[in-house]
């Protein structure tokens, strides 16, 4: 039995058996602080905020019942650390991206971005209507979390490069920054694939250690600071069409609260994703026109490097078939996304290609 089985077997093991043995959880009562590590520096654009939402507005709506303490990345536990600190009890909830724990289980993927997967609508109409939370909520029960949605980068650029890509040979052996299966992705076209957080990936750009880098969007990138070591950055990808973020709390905790508090932190989580996508749309239009004045080379990669991305990727979900669960996110969230795709592009699609030929 490989690990994953065994922990989704303990899991829901040790689910059924509380329930057997206890008619309703014990509430605590009174006030209490609990933890929120994530994966983000203090200050990152869009993402820290989300994080912070998040907090402000649960000890906000529970009127100081709840208060939350959010550390930001390396202030109690690493970037990459903070599912293992919650599943432990080291610490209460994190907010982050949940494709950094691929290694815990490739699952997780879909609850921030796949390539050549959903937009930020799609993923938003698979969550809350065609059964993505609840799928969310079955791959938590394995590692003793509770999780939401809770932020919306939009679809991310394709990042900054040293040099222009003209054809997919010009990935191998390129040292670049990416996450998740689309990371997984370009390292099959020869990248040498880094996985590092936010708030190093300047330092490692700018030094050598990479050569080209993934972050968010023109907003977000801009403010990282990207725009000062290369100039070269395209502005679509195939890795991140509509990024999720979660935020996740150690399951006992959670239904140690009181049910008018987990429903706090459902709709804290659910209004921070709305209010984070906005955030993200809203700024990226005007920090991609300061880039271009800035003397930023905006680019669009050749058909022939999107084709490499798209046979890619679809290798990379083939080899995690064999696992059970991911198989049934995959079927899922693809099914869905179909089925939002074909309305959207007959409509609202169809409308702004037109919107933009009538008002130039």
């Amino acid at each position: 039995m490989d690990r994953r089985s065994f922990l989704r077997t303990s899991a829901l093991g040790g689910t059924a058996a509380a329930a057997s043995t206890l008619a309703a959880p014990a509430y605590a009562q009174g006030k209490r602080t609990l933890t929120l590590v994530t994966t983000w520096g203090r200050g990152l654009a869009g993402v820290h905020d989300s994080a912070q939402r998040c907090a402000d507005s649960i000890t906000a709506m529970t009127d100081g019942q709840l208060t939350i303490d959010l550390k930001a990345a390396g202030e109690l536990v690493g970037a990459f650390e903070v599912f293992d600190a919650v599943t432990s009890g080291q610490a209460d909830m994190y907010h982050g991206a949940d494709y950094y724990f691929v290694g815990q289980h490739p699952g997780y993927a879909f609850f921030t971005s796949v390539p050549f997967g959903m937009t930020a609508q799609e993923l938003a109409n698979w969550y809350y209507q065609d059964g993505g939370h609840e799928l969310h909520d079955e791959l938590g029960q394995i590692f003793g979390l509770k999780s939401f949605l809770a932020g919306n980068t939009g679809a991310q650029a394709g990042g900054w490069f040293k040099k222009e890509i003209t054809g997919p040979e010009d990935f191998n052996g390129l040292k670049f920054r990416m996450p998740g299966l689309g990371g997984k992705a370009l390292g099959k076209l020869g990248a040498s694939v880094q996985n590092l957080p936010g708030g190093e990936v300047y330092q490692a750009l700018a030094s050598g250690a990479i050569d080209g880098t993934e972050w968010i969007g023109p907003w977000a990138d801009e403010k990282a600071g990207f725009q000062e070591i290369t100039k070269t950055y395209y502005t679509a990808g195939f890795h991140e069409p509509g990024a999720g973020l979660s935020l996740a709390t150690n399951r006992e905790v959670f239904e140690s609260l009181s049910p008018a508090h987990q429903k706090v932190i459902e709709i804290a989580s659910g209004e921070a994703h709305q209010h984070n996508l906005s955030q993200f749309l809203a700024n990226n239009g005007a920090a991609l026109q300061r880039l271009q004045a800035s003397g930023v080379k905006i680019l669009e990669f050749p058909d022939s490097v999107w084709d490499a991305f798209g046979k890619a990727s679809m290798e990379v979900h083939a080899e995690n078939m064999g696992d059970e669960l991911y198989k049934k996110i995959y079927d899922s969230a693809m099914t869905s996304m179909k089925s939002s795709s074909a309305w959207l592009n007959k409509s609202s699609g169809a409308y702004t290609a037109q919107r933009d030929r009538v008002l130039g």
